[in-house]
């Protein structure tokens, strides 16, 4: 059987663990509709409180679009829709795959034709964010104990510890947004990009501030993407 990036048996695999969540979802969804009943819940509350999380719930939904439209590009459907519909996110995702690609020298641009390859980054983007799920299953509690601990007794260092821990993560992003701007100025286009991002993202907060727009809050991130996605488009073709 030849090997293809969309081949039915991987939507196959995919959509028999996609709708197993599913299924678990709409299990709790029609327990939490119970239990609310014998709370003394109006049914009409439970109608609006459903129908407002899931309007909430389309913002997310445009951003995980996105990383699945930038993922099939080089990976297929079935794998990137695997990946962002149950555990995975696009800030991961994507680096992850593309240090892969990076190490075995291949363009993202292209489909994956050899499974090797695709299995190999299979793996890579599946163990890397399994670790996250085995601290919080056996060490989270300890964790959050030792930084009670922390704020209890020092609650300024208990701050800036954990604004370090958020700013080596925005580190991490910003040493691959400018890891190509050796390259001349093509290699500044993720940078240009990100300011973009950047720029939207201001816009939207003083809309917010100023305007009291809150329902702009849930929407502010997949704006900035798009727009910035948009920007992205003219800057490709224009800069040699």
């Amino acid at each position: 059987m030849d090997f293809h990036i969309n081949h039915p048996v991987l939507f196959l695999f995919a959509g028999i663990i996609i709708f197993f969540v599913l299924g678990q979802s709409l299990f709790f969804l029609i327990k939490a509709w119970r239990r609310a009943k014998e709370l003394g819940i109006e049914s009409k509350t439970l109608k609006d409180i459903s129908i407002g999380s899931a309007l909430f719930s389309l913002a997310p939904a445009i951003s995980i679009l996105l990383g699945l439209i930038s993922l099939s590009r080089f990976l297929g459907l079935p794998l990137p829709w695997l990946r962002l519909s149950v555990l995975g996110a696009l800030t991961y995702e994507l680096p992850a795959a593309a240090s892969v690609a990076q190490i075995l020298n291949l363009p993202l641009e292209e489909p994956i034709r050899d499974p090797g390859t695709y299995v190999s980054i299979a793996w890579v983007m599946t163990l890397g964010i399994l670790s996250g799920i085995l601290v919080i299953l056996f060490f989270q509690k300890k964790m959050e104990n030792n930084l009670q601990k922390l704020k209890k007794r020092d609650s300024k260092w208990s701050k800036i510890l954990m604004d370090s821990l958020f700013v080596g993560m925005i580190a991490t992003f910003l040493g691959m947004v400018f890891s190509d701007v050796h390259n001349g100025l093509r290699g500044w286009i993720p940078v240009f990009v990100m300011l973009c991002s950047s720029f939207l993202m201001l816009i939207c907060g003083l809309l917010i501030k100023k305007l009291h727009w809150q329902w702009l809050e849930n929407y502010a991130m997949p704006l900035s993407m798009l727009g910035a996605m948009a920007f992205a488009i003219p800057l490709d073709k224009i800069i040699p």
